[in-house]
């Protein structure tokens, strides 16, 4: 097939014209949703939680963090990446032909409609910050910036709408405005730390970027030196949290934080021993002990931003 992208069938011998529902939401990547979710939800904690009739307005703002932007990222993503995939993996909705023809990029521009929409109906500041994600998130797959030929750039856009944008965004729809400069720090923090969790998610895709001219960091730098600086970065932001939390007056969080870097860094030390094995290894249990810490400084947080006494 031409440029690597195949063709599906239906019953066996007819072409695929419209994409199944099945097709389309594994375009969207559900599994991805987890990141933005988990961070929004981590920016409504440390704004001291909603209250009780801001209830379904946090659900909508998750509803836009994950299915919404998330999800539309991922169809961008697919749509412009659909030949590289082709060599790193065909099975993919687009290059399989389950989502065929321009559906892909009809999706793609579908879900970014909806996206701001929704951004819209939560206030000018969420739609502000989700429209800078809706941005990264075009300019990361698409002609002509498409950062990710470039690795830093790459993993920082990458880090920013995982991370920190949607953690801001859940902040300010609990804070009812703009967060406190604390919340601002955590989530500028965690951002810097989701730049080494993004090169190590691209350990998987190397033959195909190598080949692509795309220039991820595994690319760039090899396996053992992209390992070490995405374990430098994920290690650095953390222990300044740990510095902040406990200047801030919460030490029992600190130390909760602390420990976690603690146990992430031995787990470090085997990642290194084996980069590009171990890589999945390492985002499957270093990650969820990473993203356990963004709870806790949210909950550390919390009773600061709220003007409580810690």
């Amino acid at each position: 097939m031409p440029g690597g992208i195949g063709r599906a069938y239906a019953a066996g011998s007819r072409p695929v014209r419209v994409p199944s529902p099945r097709a389309a939401l594994e375009l969207l990547k559900p599994i991805t949703w987890f990141a933005p979710m988990w961070a929004f939800g981590c920016g409504v904690v440390s704004a001291g939680g909603p209250a009780w009739p801001s209830l379904p307005v946090v659900a909508v703002g998750l509803l836009l963090a994950g299915p919404l932007v998330c999800g539309m990222s991922q169809a961008v993503n697919d749509w412009f990446d659909r030949h590289v995939d082709a060599i790193n993996e065909p099975d993919r909705p687009i290059p399989s032909g389950r989502v065929p023809g321009r559906w892909g990029l009809g999706i793609a521009l579908a879900w970014t409609g909806l996206s701001l929409a929704v951004a819209a109906a939560l206030g000018a500041f969420v739609f502000w910050a989700a429209a800078l994600g809706v941005a990264l998130a075009w300019a990361y797959s698409a002609p002509p910036l498409r950062l990710k030929r470039e690795g830093w750039l790459s993993a920082t856009a990458c880090a920013a709408c995982y991370e920190g944008l949607p953690w801001v965004t859940g902040a300010a729809i609990a804070a009812g405005g703009v967060p406190d400069g604390r919340i601002l720090a955590l989530a500028a923090l965690y951002s810097l730390g989701a730049v080494g969790i993004m090169t190590l998610n691209d350990f998987k895709s190397v033959e195909g970027d190598r080949r692509m001219g795309i220039r991820s960091l595994p690319v760039r730098l090899g396996a053992a030196r992209a390992a070490r600086l995405a374990c430098l970065a994920m290690a650095a932001p953390q222990l300044a949290v740990v510095a902040l939390l406990a200047a801030w007056g919460r030490p029992v969080h600190a130390g909760i934080v602390g420990a976690l870097v603690a146990v992430q860094v031995a787990l470090m030390a085997r990642l290194l021993a084996d980069p590009r094995g171990r890589a999945p290894w390492y985002n499957a249990t270093g990650t969820s002990l990473y993203v356990l810490g963004m709870l806790a400084s949210a909950f550390a947080v919390a009773p600061l931003a709220a003007g409580a006494a810690p």
